[in-house]
């Protein structure tokens, strides 16, 4: 059906043909993101994505389409953490709610950049040097164990060096400009909060591809498959940010079940050469893992410090 490069072109020209149909016509005007307009774009990028899945399955068969169907399952669950992320980072810079939109864009137009690239080099490593896989699976235990045991833990945009870093560069105002990333005020470009809200949420992407990454090669080391469930991922980030910013307290219990999916993973990385784990079974064991989180969560609401649990 799809032979080599021409495959990998045109998939990038039908992203690229859908960011240009997303920014260009229906977010031409800067407005605030309603949670309605968030769910249908959201749906949107879910069917396209399993739309995609089921040409998979005719083209290369069941085996390699769940291997699809895992991975993207595993880069939506963990881009969630991203969004607890990003709502503390849009807030400490108070960045207005008409111009979350455009930083998202942008910041997924150069996640998609950095996720290709750790793609190919994490492609290559395990094929040069194949004991590395056992590095990745520590690491994906230990990154799980630690996300099970940070929760809680504020991050401070304001103490970190990624701000001192560019101020050193150059001046930011302490107003924004409208939807202006820079400006040209006494003979000198300036950054403006808008952009350095855009920069910490690409290193915020980069942060999290180092965990994302290794839990899909875990899956497959198909580049292709790899990179095309990463893409639809990333893609569907911008709508699920504006569909649950609002909700996200309510899925306390989320956090373990990333973590249990991560350290589930590793494992699946340091057995390899031992035992295979069907794909079924790695698919099965995520989709189970974060559904009982969910449930977990909204049949045990978490309470604030101070209020008794509620009595059943």
């Amino acid at each position: 059906m799809f032979e080599g490069s021409s495959l990998w072109i045109g998939f990038n020209l039908f992203v690229l043909a859908m960011l240009a149909l997303d920014l260009g016509v229906f977010h031409r005007k800067a407005h605030e993101v309603t949670i309605k307009e968030a769910l249908v774009w959201s749906a949107v990028w879910i069917a396209l994505a399993l739309g995609f899945n089921a040409i998979i399955w005719q083209w290369r068969g069941p085996e390699v389409a769940m291997q699809f169907l895992t991975g993207y399952l595993i880069e939506k669950a963990l881009s969630v953490d991203n969004i607890f992320v990003f709502i503390m980072i849009f807030a400490y810079f108070k960045v207005p709610a008409l111009l979350q939109h455009k930083v998202l864009f942008w910041g997924i137009i150069g996640a998609l950049l950095m996720r290709a690239a750790c793609i190919a080099a994490g492609i290559t490593l395990l094929k040069q040097f194949h004991w590395l896989i056992y590095v990745f699976g520590v690491f994906l235990i230990i990154t799980g164990i630690k996300m099970a045991l940070s929760k809680g833990k504020e991050i401070d945009p304001g103490k970190n060096p990624v701000l001192n870093g560019i101020r050193r560069l150059m001046p930011v105002t302490e107003e924004y400009h409208g939807d202006k990333f820079f400006i040209r005020r006494d003979a000198r470009l300036w950054a403006t909060p808008l952009f350095v809200a855009l920069v910490f949420i690409e290193v915020t992407d980069l942060i999290f591809a180092v965990d994302s990454i290794p839990a899909i090669l875990s899956i497959t080391q198909d580049p292709f498959i790899v990179y095309t469930s990463n893409v639809f991922a990333i893609l569907g980030l911008r709508s699920l940010y504006f569909a649950l910013s609002g909700i996200m307290g309510l899925f306390h219990y989320l956090h373990l079940g990333l973590s249990a999916v991560l350290v589930f993973v590793g494992a699946k990385m340091m057995l390899a050469d031992i035992y295979k784990v069907p794909i079924g079974v790695s698919l099965g064991v995520i989709a189970g893992i974060l559904l009982l989180s969910v449930v977990a969560s909204l049949v045990r609401p978490q309470t604030t410090v101070g209020e008794a649990p509620a009595s059943h």
